[in-house]
């Protein structure tokens, strides 16, 4: 049977010299199939957001698991406990500092236990979770970040670099913020509509994003500089995401035809894609995850149950098509468990955690390569980038790019990083852009409020003006009574 294989593979390498031999593709990925946890292994009983913002709304790593959950006045998330499945109590704790419903959630990357969120209330928040999760509703974030004049919909850490973090608002703006300092530190302003979606290459030298405008930009982030630009016409994108280091991007969206496509791209130049692929005649969104490890893209259709998979190549047709994971609930969004999180023992090469809102449920799904040696597989596990961060926030701020720090998943892969989160002490929270102090100006978002906050300011003017009369009428009098000194007898 070995030997079989072994010239079928030959035949494969050698297909070019003997045309008249059919191609054999042979790819240690193609009885990749999915496993879905049973059911004690689900996270069960959560109400999950009803919002239609067309994010995940579920963040994971390889300690906690955090959902968008549907909130009576403000907004808020779950934060639980990895090993904490089955059922969650109804008066579970959750994290509700916000005024707005929140948009978007991600973790830091570096440090486990810090996570980001952006809201409605045009606010982003900097979040530290207690060692073993929330023992009581936590309502006060380490950080708030206000800078975007409008809601904010996409928040995304860098991938190489502690505490540099990027938000996209309804304001058609992104903003960079340093956390070391805890300040917006570059602005990128190119775009004319809402920002879609954001992605960066490998060592964050670049960023990907599409937008309602239709186009779809490659940006260097520090100067804001768009370096390609492309028109879509025929395939209007709504989700982008970089291959690694390959130098392409595969973009999602949808045809002239209004079926779902996807089109690979050469970063270098976006003026036509090199492949479009129709996928279906479904109109949910179509959601890209690439795994730079296996070169696999996994293609997951928001309000269907399938999950598509395929390998890229650097060759032509670029994408082979593999096997589609089929399910009859439908997601609403999926959360991506980090590499260092996998189960290597189990062959396990990605795990989605799957939102299925009419059950309030989170069904973790894992990809899996069938192996029958127990022991662990160099192959499908080569170095991956791990929890340290390659750069210093003012090392990526002066111009220095560097590629992630890579870790070995063999030993020892449960390591957690030494870093901690430091706030920044500031005297005041206050953040002043253009002369306004946007913590004393939070926009208001409704009728009332704005009434609310109009009788406020005129009551405020009111009392200053008093005691701008006050301190007036003080100072004339302590006016007098240095003139009075000077004439006093005792003086002369």
């Amino acid at each position: 049977m070995r030997d079989l294989h072994k010239s079928s593979v030959l035949g494969s390498k050698h297909g070019s010299l003997m045309s008249w031999r059919p191609q054999y593709r042979s790819s240690k990925f193609r009885n990749v199939y999915g496993k879905v946890a049973s059911r004690e292994h689900c996270f069960d009983g959560i109400p999950i957001t009803k919002n239609v913002h067309d994010n995940h709304f579920c963040a994971v790593n390889a300690r906690f698991l955090a959902i968008v959950t549907e909130s009576a006045g403000g907004g808020s998330f779950l934060v639980i406990p990895l090993e904490q499945t089955g059922r969650i109590e109804p008066n579970y704790p959750k994290v509700c500092g916000h005024q707005g419903n929140v948009l978007d959630i991600k973790w830091n990357p570096f440090i486990e236990n810090i996570i980001a969120s952006c809201s409605e209330d045009t606010s982003v928040r900097i979040w530290e979770i207690p060692e073993g999760g929330l023992k009581r509703n936590m309502t006060e974030a380490v950080l708030e970040l206000y800078g975007h004049s409008r809601r904010v919909g996409l928040v995304e850490w860098h991938p190489t670099t502690n505490n540099i973090l990027f938000s996209a608002g309804y304001d058609y703006k992104v903003l960079i913020w340093n956390l070391d300092i805890g300040e917006p530190v570059k602005m990128i302003d190119c775009h004319t509509d809402v920002i879609l979606c954001m992605s960066f290459n490998t060592d964050g030298s670049l960023l990907a994003t599409s937008c309602k405008d239709k186009k779809l930009r490659v940006v260097e982030p520090r100067s804001g500089r768009v370096l390609q630009e492309a028109s879509c016409k025929n395939h209007r994108v709504n989700r982008v995401v970089f291959l690694g280091s390959t130098k392409r991007l595969l973009t999602t969206g949808v045809s002239r035809w209004n079926t779902r496509q996807i089109a690979l791209w050469d970063q270098e130049d976006l003026s036509m894609p090199l492949i479009e692929e129709e996928i279906d005649g479904l109109s949910g969104l179509l959601f890209p995850f690439y795994d730079a490890d296996t070169h696999m893209l996994y293609l997951a259709g928001k309000g269907d149950g399938n999950i598509r998979y395929y390998e890229i190549g650097s060759e032509k047709p670029y994408l082979s098509y593999l096997m589609e994971f089929r399910s009859p609930a439908p997601q609403k969004g999926l959360g991506v468990m980090p590499k260092h999180g996998l189960d290597v023992s189990a062959c396990e090469v990605f795990r989605f955690y799957k939102l299925v809102t009419l059950k309030g449920l989170i069904e973790p799904i894992s990809m899996i390569v069938p192996r029958r040696s127990e022991t662990y597989q160099e192959d499908i596990y080569p170095m991956t980038p791990g929890t340290e961060p390659a750069l210093t926030p003012d090392e990526w701020l002066s111009g220095v790019n560097r590629d992630p720090i890579l870790m070995s998943l063999k030993e020892g892969y449960k390591k957690t990083s030494k870093i901690v989160f430091k706030a920044p002490v500031r005297e005041k929270k206050s953040v002043v852009v253009n002369g306004i102090d946007l913590l004393e100006n939070v926009p208001p978002r409704t009728e009332n409020e704005l009434l609310r906050m109009f009788f406020r300011q005129q009551d405020e003017i009111r009392r200053l003006k008093d005691e701008l009369s006050q301190k007036d009428i003080r100072i004339r009098q302590l006016q007098l009574e240095l003139k009075n000194l000077r004439n006093s007898p005792k003086n002369n």
